[in-house]
Parts: structure tokens; C-alpha cells; sequence
């Protein structure tokens, strides 16, 4: 089982620390090893075998982080699901994945319990604290299991996905997807067992899940283990790190603290951006501040990092840096699929250990994003310049990236078209100081129709909040091309400084 083996298993009998919780508490590599152990035993004891899916939509805990670890002593596939999705939102999750266990807070047992019934998954909880059902059943058990034998190329991870139209995709990782981008992030940004790693990051995304999380563990590193970017918080344990991992948002609400400067954070060595992209002013205003260089990376759910700006080396502001250790990467014309020469745009394609290995049970949607030689069509539009690095000029869909989450327009405009007086709606992103990217409805109404800003906003509600326009800009008519397609990207220009 290489990626408990390697991440857990050979530290299971230290005492070193691997998390420092809010009050003072720790957690050892030992205590987090037997607490996965007792974990993996409470998943085989509810009947769960190698390959089922567990569904899990938790708060964010070292409890959480034991059972997602757990998933793997036990050869059982990890579903980790964002606490903002509604009841909605996870019955498709739940029904597609199959899975054959939902686990969830306490409060929300009720309203899971009939879409668990439905599909004929077990349903489980588990609180922040460590407590709820799935704890209690762990609680009995040996803090040693017998770790179900499964190769590199095995699945460890569903992480869904969705394109602009369509359902939501089940990217499939693999054991080496995982493993092998957290030794290449090791190696790439020289992280040991001497580093403390500041982790506010939510850990249902790849960004705090398999990057943060797993990159410590591969380096036998310890974490500081925040709920949620706090600002207070954060800047009390800054001190107290060597590294923090962020999106744009975290630094920009750091840059707006006069607490921020250079003797705060004196004892780090590396602050990493990523998830969406950080303005090149962040850039100016965080090395005049702290005089830290951010380095910023690129990657995606179906491969983890990509690429890295160089930890020695000229880290480039808007750039996304080189390609990763085994990690190749390609940008072709859009229209001829030739390779084009450096400096001229095209679609970013990948190959290598990181490439996860298809969309669940949607074999043509692998099919046309992922070749048979192992390239990855991305769907992101980039150029790499004289000297190597990666640009990201665009998307070749119409993704929003607000905080660091994927918004996926189609989505939130088929909530938004169902409200009486609406004639149609483009969902666009637009520049954010804080969130990167905010999503804002275009709607025109249909004629004599009337609708309000809280009438569609109220339409948004049954989403996630992340997926819910920040404001609603009302016009006749949305601009379309000689086809008949709406034009988001004049209306992207139109609204660009709506939130200066």
C-alpha cells in the first residue's frame, strides 16, 4: 500500500510532532497513525472493501485528515465533499460515486439521511472535536490494522469536477497520482522534517488535502492546523512556522493587516500561492512588506502541481514557473492541435506520474481530454516565454475561480433561468481585490418582466455560497456573436472594474 506505507506507516512509532492544534494540543505521528488505524478497522468492521467509495462532507479536523488516510490503510476510495454543497448538490454526488458510506457532521445526519437510504450507502458522522458514530466505532478498535495490500496504480481519490455544461466529472487518482506529486513538491520546494507548515486551508480541495497535507507527511514535517483562515489566528501563528501554504485571498487579507511585516514573519522560509491567480501587485506589495518573494504554481484536481516557479531562482510574477520533476508539458495551437514555438498561445497539455487516470464511469469525456499516449488536455490557454516559464493567459472555458473554488457558469445560470421575468443570464467573473474572481449575473429580463436582484439572488441560494453572484447587473439583452453565442468575454471588458 504505497501511499499509507510511505505517508503514515513508516513514522507510525514517532514521537515527533506532526500537529499543533489551536490550545496548545499536539498530535504525534504516532497518535495520528494509531487514529487511522483505529479508523481503517472501523470501515472494514461496517463492511466496507477495497474499491468502495466513501463519501465524506466533514468539518475540518486532524479527526478528518485520520479518516481520509484511513481510506487508504483500507483500500477504500476517498471522497472528500465541500461542507458549502447543499442536500441537493450531494444527492448527485452520493448517487454517482455509488457510494457505500456517507460521512457527515452530526448536524446535517438528518437531511443526509434520506439521499443515503436512497442509494443504499451506510451514513456515519464525525464532528470536529473527533466525535459522531463513525468516532465511537473507531474508538473500539486496536490502534493497529493489517493494511489492505494495493499497488501504485490502484484508486486512492474521486474529486469531482464539473466542465462549463454537463455533469460533474469524478477525476479518478491513483496511489502514484498522489504520492508521486507530493515527493516531486518535496523535492521542488525543499521541505524536511525541520519545517512547520501554517494550514488554513479547507481540506476537501487538492490544495489542502493532497498538496499541504501530504507533502508534511512525506517530509515527516509537522502542521499547524487552523479550522479556516482566520486573520487573528493566523497572524498569531505565523511566528511559529516555517511555510505557509495560501490562495490570493489569504495574502491580500494579510496585506490590508498593520500587523504584517517583516518581523512577523521573520522564521518563514517560503510562502506558496495558488489556486487562482495572484495579481502581480500582490506580488510588488508582499515583497515590499515582508521582503518574501511569493511562489506561485499551477495545478489542477485531475493533477495535482503541474508546474512550480523555482524555489532558488527568479520567481516570476503572472507566471506559473516550470514544469515539475517528471512532469512534461506542451502547448498546442488550438485549431491545428500542432505544438507551437515559445511565446505564442495554446492549450496546455500534461503528461506524467501526476495525470490522474479518467472521469468516472464517463469514458467519452476521458476520451477527449485525455490521450492514449497520457497527455491531458488541460483546457487552459498558456504560452511559455524565452527563458522557460509557464504564462496562463486565459481558459478555454468560461471557469470562474472565485477564493481559490471552481464556478462553473452553466450551473449557476440553469438556477438563475428558472425564475419567472428572467429572459436568459450569462455568469461571468470578474477582477476581485479579495476573492480573485467574483461571479456576477448578467440577466435580461424578458419584456414587461419583473425581477429584482433578491429574485434572483434568492434562485442562487439553493447552490453552494461560493457559486452565488456577488451582484446582479440587469440589461435589454446580452451582446452575441454573428452564431448567436453570447459574447462573455465583451461582457467580462464591460464589467471589468465593477468591483474597483
Amino acid at each position: 500500500n504505497p501511499l499509507h506505507d510511505r505517508l503514515v506507516g513508516r513514522r507510525a512509532g514517532s514521537d515527533a510532532v506532526f500537529l499543533r492544534l489551536p490550545g496548545g494540543e499536539t498530535v504525534s505521528y504516532a497518535g495520528f497513525a494509531a487514529r487511522v488505524a483505529q479508523f481503517a478497522g472501523a470501515l472494514a468492521g461496517a463492511g466496507l472493501n477495497p474499491g468502495d467509495r466513501l463519501a465524506a462532507q466533514t468539518e475540518k479536523s486532524w479527526h478528518a485528515l485520520a479518516l481520509g488516510m484511513a481510506c487508504a490503510q483500507a483500500g477504500v476510495i476517498h471522497l472528500p465533499l465541500n461542507t458549502a454543497y447543499t442536500e441537493d448538490e450531494l444527492t448527485y454526488f452520493i448517487g454517482d460515486s455509488e457510494a457505500a458510506m456517507v460521512v457527515c457532521d452530526p448536524s446535517r445526519r438528518n437531511g443526509l439521511s434520506p439521499i443515503a437510504a436512497r442509494f443504499g450507502a451506510a451514513l456515519e458522522t464525525l464532528d470536529a472535536d473527533g466525535g459522531g458514530s463513525l468516532a465511537l466505532a473507531a474508538d473500539a478498535m486496536p490502534g493497529a490494522f493489517d493494511t489492505v495490500p494495493r499497488s501504485a496504480d490502484d484508486l486512492a481519490a474521486f474529486l469531482y469536477t464539473s466542465g462549463t455544461t454537463g455533469r460533474s466529472k469524478g477525476a479518478m487518482l491513483t496511489q502514484n497520482n498522489l504520492l508521486s506529486n507530493a515527493d516531486a513538491l518535496v523535492e521542488t520546494w525543499r521541505f524536511t522534517e525541520a519545517d512547520t507548515l501554517l494550514h488554513a486551508l479547507p481540506i476537501f480541495h487538492t490544495h489542502g488535502l493532497f498538496v499541504a497535507t501530504n507533502v508534511i507527511l512525506a517530509a515527516g514535517g509537522s502542521m499547524i492546523l487552523l479550522p479556516k483562515f482566520d486573520i487573528d489566528e493566523v497572524i498569531g501563528a505565523l511566528p511559529g512556522a516555517t511555510s505557509m501554504m495560501g490562495v490570493p485571498t489569504f495574502y491580500s487579507r494579510l496585506l490590508s493587516d498593520t500587523r504584517l511585516d517583516r518581523d512577523l514573519v521573520g522564521h518563514i522560509r517560503l510562502f506558496v500561492s495558488g489556486s487562482a491567480p495572484l495579481l502581480e501587485e500582490t506580488h510588488r506589495q508582499w515583497e515590499a512588506r515582508t521582503g518574501h518573494r511569493i511562489l506561485e504554481r499551477y495545478g489542477m484536481t485531475e493533477t495535482n502541481m503541474n508546474t512550480s516557479n523555482p524555489y532558488e531562482g527568479e520567481r516570476r510574477a503572472g507566471t506559473v514557473g516550470f514544469p515539475l520533476p517528471g512532469v512534461e508539458l506542451r502547448i498546442l495551437d488550438r485549431d491545428t492541435g500542432a505544438e507551437v514555438p515559445n511565446g505564442e498561445i495554446g492549450v496546455i497539455e500534461i503528461r506524467g506520474p501526476n495525470v490522474f487516470k479518467g472521469y468516472w464511469r464517463m469514458p467519452e469525456k476521458t476520451a477527449a481530454e485525455l490521450r492514449p499516449d497520457g497527455w491531458f488536455v488541460t483546457g487552459d490557454l498558456g504560452r511559455v516565454d524565452g527563458d522557460g516559464y509557464l504564462w496562463i493567459v486565459g481558459r478555454d472555458k468560461d471557469l470562474v475561480i472565485t477564493g481559490g473554488f471552481n464556478v462553473y457558469p452553466k450551473e449557476v445560470e440553469a438556477a438563475l433561468d428558472e425564475v419567472p421575468g428572467v429572459l436568459e443570464t450569462a455568469v461571468i467573473g470578474v477582477p476581485h481585490p479579495d476573492w480573485g474572481e467574483a461571479v456576477v449575473a448578467v440577466v435580461a429580463r424578458v419584456e414587461g418582466g419583473v425581477v429584482s436582484e433578491d429574485d434572483v439572488l434568492r434562485a442562487a441560494s439553493k447552490l453552494a455560497k461560493f457559486k452565488q453572484p456577488k451582484t446582479v447587473v440587469f440589461r435589454e439583452s446580452l451582446p452575441r456573436n454573428t452564431m448567436g453565442k453570447v459574447q462573455k468575454a465583451a461582457l467580462r471588458g464591460e464589467y471589468a472594474n465593477l468591483f474597483d
